[in-house]
């Protein structure tokens, strides 16, 4: 008769081997490449002694190529929850020690098992990603795991925040369940994404390219836009995931939970006052703006490195979240180029999404000329960024800091796109287009005519601007519902927010729009 202590002994041993993963050699090995392991990295992310596992015993069932005699409990990956700053959380971390993190049948199940419990509660899925793709092994079985994630990521989108860590390689099918999620955290020389690899690449188009140039984390950071964080380490990317959860509500159902915060609300900024400068061709830093409205000065900004020319991300004001988007003046004028509307637009929709109010700071000159940018489809892209402020419900003000001019005026949150409150510094030009293309435009012949057409020049741009490029004009039509002094942004921000935290505004009904992608 088998007794409670050797049943006992017989659990604990199986815990001990399923907590080994693939053995203490390979654990070593995934030390050496300066990489944590799936059970360190959960350790770091979660709550202290608040994660609970879920299918730690499951193994695979594949016969096939000497496969019955490899079998590992958890058959490579770990999943379970916890809390994340009090907060229940799911989460699944890739045991790269396992067969090299690859993907089988029994692993895509307990993934998407995680992944339906995290809908079912209304919490966020984290997916701590590190795996050589699918398991050749099992065929099509695992082609089929990768399609039942797909397919969740996708009715996920949009209810619950989905945040991806790529922690080590994620090639091939495999990239396409964190392109589907919110936010991808790639760790700098740790991590890369590819849908083909460079030897395929060699052999089909005879490039050669190494792993870090192709899909490493700052490629995707900057050229592609995939990603849109680079930590420089596992530990790094486990506190940034931390930190980004702490703006977002559990789910679509929910606002972003409110914080405490000793910062005034009443706090004027006097460095406001000179920060934008009198010469609307001298450019200055957006960040610097935001950072000195903001609670505490801190700032989250995704995307850092890819369309800097747009700044996107998380703050609070008064305690409350809220979504940031701000065109930077000290990248190409702050003009909006595709890249920079795909950026914005995505961001955008994430923060209607989750019920994450909006603050805009304009000074957009326009959008940017040029063939590339035409050929490209600046005009489908463009839209998106339009497409995207107006579908988004949440409350939306805006700041003109300086220029505004043309469609660009439009699309960046304008009233016309169901802006709830836009301000404007006394210094803003709002106008079809700078005083300089105005004049010459409008007064082409009577310069032309004129004796001395530099000075006639001159004399109607200082004329245009004194009476069209300024926010009077806007303000008068009740476009601009007032005009502020820069010092005192902080505290106009915190009380329009506070007016419109129970802002309710509905779509029309349909399935869905279709955003021009």
């Amino acid at each position: 008769m088998v007794t409670w202590d050797q049943r006992r002994r017989e659990l604990e041993e199986k815990e001990a081997l399923a907590e080994l993963g693939g053995g203490q050699e390979r654990i070593e090995k995934q030390h050496q490449m300066g990489k944590l392991t799936a059970r360190e990295r959960i350790e770091l992310l979660m709550d202290k002694g608040t994660f609970v596992e879920i299918d730690k015993f499951v193994t695979h069932r594949c016969p096939y190529f000497g496969m019955e005699k490899k079998k590992y409990y958890g058959d490579g990956v770990i999943t379970g929850y916890g809390k994340i700053n009090g907060r229940l959380t799911f989460v699944f971390s890739q045991d790269f020690t396992v067969f090299g993190g690859a993907l089988g049948l029994a692993f895509a199940n307990k993934v998407c098992k995680v992944m339906d419990l995290a809908m079912e509660n209304g919490a966020p899925i984290v997916g701590l990603n590190d795996s050589g793709g699918a398991r050749i092994q099992e065929g099509v079985e695992s082609l089929a795991g990768y399609g039942d994630i797909f397919l969740r990521n996708t009715l996920a989108s949009g209810v619950i925040p989905q945040i991806s860590a790529i922690l080590g390689p994620c090639a091939g099918g495999a990239v396409y369940s964190p392109a589907i999620t919110d936010f991808i955290i790639m760790t700098r020389k740790t991590s890369y994404m590819f849908i083909t690899g460079p030897e395929v690449i060699k052999a089909v188009t005879h490039e050669e390219v190494t792993k870090e140039k192709l899909g490493g984390a700052m490629t995707h950071n900057t050229v592609s836009g995939v990603a849109h964080f680079a930590p420089e380490d596992d530990r790094e990317a486990m506190k940034l995931i931390r930190e980004l959860l702490s703006y977002f509500p559990q789910n679509n159902r929910e606002k972003p939970p409110r914080v405490e915060t000793d910062d005034d609300p009443n706090r004027k900024e006097e460095a406001l006052k000179t920060l934008v400068p009198d010469n609307p061709k001298k450019p200055y830093d957006m960040r610097e703006l935001i950072r000195l409205v903001v609670d505490e000065g801190k700032f989250l900004e995704v995307h850092e490195h890819f369309a800097r020319n747009i700044v996107v991300g998380f703050a609070r004001l008064g305690g409350m979240a809220v979504g940031i988007v701000a065109n930077q003046p000290n990248w190409l004028a702050g003009c909006l180029d595709i890249n920079a509307s795909v950026k914005g637009a995505r961001f955008v929709r994430f923060c209607d999404a989750f019920n994450i109010p909006l603050v805009t700071f304009v000074d957009v000159p326009g959008f940017l000329p040029g063939t590339a940018q035409e050929y490209g489809g600046i005009i489908r892209h463009g839209a998106k960024l339009l497409y995207a402020y107006a579908e988004a419900t949440v409350p939306k003000v805006t700041v003109i800091t300086r220029k505004a001019y043309g469609g660009a005026y439009d699309v960046m949150s304008s009233k016309h796109l169901r802006g709830d409150i836009n301000y404007a510094y006394p210094i803003a030009e709002i106008a079809v287009m700078g005083p300089e293309g105005a004049v010459n435009i409008i007064f082409r012949k009577e310069i032309a005519s004129s004796p001395n057409p530099e000075e006639t020049r001159r004399r109607l741009i200082e004329e245009y601007q004194n009476n069209f490029a300024t926010p009077y004009q806007a303000a008068e039509l009740g476009y601009i519902d007032e005009i502020i002094r820069p010092e005192e942004t902080r505290l106009k921000l915190i009380q329009a927010l506070e007016m419109l935290q129970d802002k309710e505004d509905r779509n029309p009904s349909k399935k869905h729009g279709n955003i021009p992608l």
